[in-house]
């Protein structure tokens, strides 16, 4: 094992340690808590995307027990990490890079945690300035009319049926931030999804979609009517 392969474990293990004393590493970033990204800010670039991968195992706690992330068809750079990045834009707020299929939330001191994303087809994308209304956990899905007049199937799941009910099928996935133009519903969604092979791809109908696992870490640190800029 070479000096940095060692260290890198020692500082994980002393990690594990601390919180409970939990030997498995895996099983202590198991739930996806906060603690999880604690240890990649401890690892270098060169491993930090393995060590990744170990934050996106089963959630067993949620309305909808989520398993482990599928991550075999996601490359590793979609993976969520903390990064360097300089912008103008306030702590809190959130950037889409639509070019690079990235969602910064901007932190202090010049950082900031970075997901990949899965984003619209050429045609359907929205880009602006905005800010999240609204936040669900397990949200309802209600189609726009103008998909139900593309997909006519989609007719049961209007806002006159209900929508589909929030579970593991449902497409707005685990939770659902809602975007907001000068006080209207753009229809557009940051969301969960369980088709993790969409990451770093165009194809949903315009919203911004992430892996369920990381929609619940974005989830968690947005504080309500945060701004949003789709670039």
């Amino acid at each position: 094992m070479s000096e940095f392969s060692k260290t890198a474990k020692i500082k994980i293990d002393r990690r594990v340690f601390t919180f409970g004393g939990i030997s498995a590493l895996s099983l202590t970033l198991a739930a996806c808590s906060s603690s999880t990204q604690s240890v990649l800010d401890g690892i270098s670039d060169q491993t930090s995307g393995r060590v990744a991968a170990l934050s996106y195992g089963p959630i067993p706690n949620e309305q909808f027990p989520l398993a482990a992330a599928d991550l075999s068809r996601v490359p590793a750079q979609f993976l969520r990490r903390r990064v360097s990045y300089q912008t103008r834009e306030p702590v809190g707020s959130i950037i889409v890079d639509t070019k690079n299929f990235y969602a910064y939330l901007v932190e202090p001191d010049g950082k900031a945690m970075r997901y990949g994303v899965g984003l619209g087809r050429a045609g359907f994308a929205w880009s602006g300035r905005a800010n999240i209304a609204w936040k669900r956990k397990w949200p309802t899905w209600t189609p726009p009319r103008a998909m139900i007049a593309r997909q006519p199937e989609l007719e049961k799941y209007s806002a006159a049926n209900g929508g589909m009910k929030p579970g593991l099928n449902n497409p707005l996935g685990a939770r659902a931030l809602y975007i907001f133009q000068n006080g209207r519903d753009t229809l557009y969604r940051l969301h969960g999804t369980t088709e993790n092979w969409s990451i770093g791809k165009a194809v949903s109908s315009g919203c911004v979609r992430f892996i369920n696992h990381d929609i619940i870490d974005l989830y968690k640190r947005v504080r309500g009517n945060a701004k949003i800029v789709v670039i």
